[in-house]
């Protein structure tokens, strides 16, 4: 997927109004870790801010960067308060902080950049046994008690917009190298429930649509159109529970 895909109005607005699941991922930190207590962060890949706002719970003050000027822009609107603080930059050129981070999330971006550049970058913007915190969640084909949906999303869904390539491969110790330690990789799933509006608007910002929006294969009005068409039979006018697949991987500067 082109990292111009991201910088679109279009985008960070939906962005803004994502599940905020990246709450139920930050709360994991003190069970999964026993660490807490943190004051300087930084959100490598902040989209819309829903991940910076998350990091906040845990942190005094808290930095979010992206590469798409559009996510700024609405990070800057959502979240003036001087806590927080916003610029634009890559995940593997973060610039050097007047204090090291003392921790770091990457909340769906490793897939975009190169590993060895964003671990180096990394290594030199954070302190000693800084906690780097490497996350993300996506939908699955399973809705709580709706088959129906699973159906519609391997025959239906999958076949209109196939998945964009992505790296996906689980990190190593051998891919971190000396400068950071692997404490835990761990797998979990998480719920949200959506109206059929919800739903489509949801999924109308999805990689796999945005990709044929942004080659002009099809229109966002005709996204939405055809995505509302072909779950009505599955809504019923009532909400439904989408399960999500989360990770987190939780990492330490040596």
């Amino acid at each position: 997927m082109n990292e111009k895909s991201f910088d679109d109005i279009r985008i960070a607005k939906g962005y803004a109004n994502r599940p905020w699941l990246h709450k139920k991922a930050i709360e994991r930190v003190y069970e999964d870790t026993g660490r807490s207590g943190f004051c300087n962060g930084l959100d490598v890949g902040c989209g819309a801010g829903l991940s910076t706002k998350a990091l906040k719970l845990i942190c005094n003050h808290v930095t979010g960067t992206d590469i798409s000027p559009a996510m700024v822009d609405v990070c800057k609107i959502l979240y003036p308060q001087k806590n927080f603080s916003f610029f634009v930059n890559s995940g593997d050129k973060n610039r050097l902080p007047e204090k090291p981070y003392d921790i770091v999330t990457a909340a769906g971006m490793i897939n975009w950049v190169d590993r060895e550049s964003f671990l180096e970058n990394m290594n030199n913007i954070m302190s000693k046994n800084g906690l780097l915190l490497i996350y993300d969640f996506g939908i699955t084909d399973r809705m709580c008690d709706t088959a129906e949906y699973t159906k519609w999303y391997r025959e239906t869904y999958l076949k209109n917009f196939p998945k964009p390539f992505r790296k996906e491969n689980i990190w190593t110790q051998a891919d971190v190298g000396k400068c950071f330690h692997i404490i835990k990789q761990i797998s979990y799933e998480m719920t949200y429930s959506f109206s059929l509006e919800n739903f489509v608007e949801f999924m109308s910002i999805q990689s796999n649509v945005n990709e044929k929006i942004n080659d002009g294969q099809i229109s966002e009005q005709q996204a939405k159109a055809w995505l509302r068409e072909t779950l009505e039979p599955i809504f019923k006018d009532l909400n439904r529970t989408l399960i999500f697949k989360g990770y987190s991987w939780y990492l330490c500067k040596a």
